[in-house]
């Protein structure tokens, strides 16, 4: 099965409603670019930075309701990052998967308690996996820090993944982007998917001095087939890329190089 998809790689801002405008524009934007998926950074409803819990909504509450209703007008899946309540004070980190027959979701599984940032102060972790159909490609869910654990991956591989798809907003620092690219090819290879890696724009793009350790975005949004080979890369700055994928190609590369069958851990 073919399935065009588009990466959505913007600078979310601190106003969720601005922010509904970028999503409605990039989605216009994918759709004439022919895909049948657009997926979108993390933290697209608000960027880090600030107050999580005010800014949160339920998956019913007005945010989610309008990209869903962005998604239906286009009448293609839309991946969104937003922030939901968790009901502990909290908020989950979570991924809105709507449009083309869908209505789902994934709350980040792996929470960023690394390079000085602890993300579990103020999320808490999803549990569940997710793979969803789109366009009759089994398609699964990640987000940022998720990507340097490859078991989430083979997991969604072994439920029917073919491709996994990442929305982050990645730190920045010394080899962080190296480490990105890195990380979403040896995934592929790890799972032998496709994965297509959304992330933030670096404002730095923009002129804008980051400081601390708040994650941000580095850009370089990334395709990579199940061999490995980039299938397609942004730069640091905004930008829109679009990639045609061929899931029959996931068979014949488990074909030739089984790891899923051949592992013992």
């Amino acid at each position: 099965m073919m399935l065009r998809l588009s990466l959505a790689q913007i600078t979310s801002s601190m106003d969720p409603e601005a922010n509904l405008e970028s999503v409605e524009k990039q989605v216009s934007a994918a759709v004439d670019a022919g895909a049948r998926l657009v997926v979108f950074p993390e933290a697209t409803m608000q960027r880090f930075g600030g107050p999580l819990a005010s800014v949160a909504q339920p998956l019913d509450g007005p945010w989610a309701d309008a990209v869903r209703r962005c998604a239906a007008r286009a009448g293609i899946t839309v991946v969104a990052g937003m922030f939901t309540p968790s009901g502990d004070g909290r908020v989950r980190n979570t991924l809105l998967v709507t449009g083309g027959g869908v209505d789902t979701h994934y709350d980040k599984i792996h929470l960023y308690d690394a390079f000085g940032f602890a993300e579990s102060d103020t999320v808490a972790p999803g549990a569940d996996p997710l793979v969803v159909s789109v366009d009759g490609v089994g398609v699964g869910f990640a987000t940022c820090y998720d990507i340097r654990f490859p078991g989430l991956f083979q997991t969604l591989a072994d439920r029917g993944a073919a491709l996994t798809v990442v929305a982050a907003s990645w730190g920045a620092g010394q080899g962080k982007i190296d480490q990105w690219t890195l990380l979403a090819r040896a995934r592929a290879l790890d799972s032998t998917t496709f994965v297509a890696a959304c992330d933030q724009a670096d404002p730095a793009a923009f002129g804008e001095t980051v400081q601390g350790t708040t994650p941000l975005g580095v850009g370089h949004s990334i395709v990579s087939s199940p061999t490995g080979t980039i299938l397609g890369q942004l730069d640091s700055g905004p930008g829109l890329l679009t990639v045609d994928i061929d899931s029959t190609l996931v068979t014949r590369v488990r074909e030739t190089l089984p790891v899923l069958a051949n592992r013992q851990f």
